[in-house]
């Protein structure tokens, strides 16, 4: 079960490790949504806005390295504590990325 559960997390973890750095070195706004997009036009500092979206998801990839380490202990409380971080999660990325869009965003 141990193995099973670490062939998952891990390029999960992985992923979104990935998702976070490549989010902090773009030079485009990055997107939050599939399938939407952000002009450069519409950000007052895309440099800030993308370093901020890249601590969002380097914050969440964190629940997974955290969960990774649990389970080399007990794989059942790795898997209950990433139950409750993907469902939190979930809830908290679209919570995120809307604060950090207010800030960053170009008032009309």
């Amino acid at each position: 079960m141990n193995i099973v559960f670490m062939c998952i997390i891990i390029p999960v973890a992985v992923l979104f490790t990935a998702l976070g750095i490549y989010a902090w070195k773009r030079t485009e706004p990055m997107w939050f949504w599939s399938g939407s997009s952000i002009s450069a036009d519409e950000i007052a500092d895309v440099k800030a806005y993308n370093r901020a979206n890249g601590i969002m998801w380097l914050a969440f990839s964190m629940t997974f390295w955290i969960s990774i380490l649990l389970a080399l202990f007990q794989v059942k409380y790795a898997g209950i504590f990433m139950i409750i971080a993907v469902v939190g999660g979930g809830i908290c990325l679209p919570i995120a990325y809307t604060r950090i869009l207010d800030r960053y965003q170009i008032r009309k």
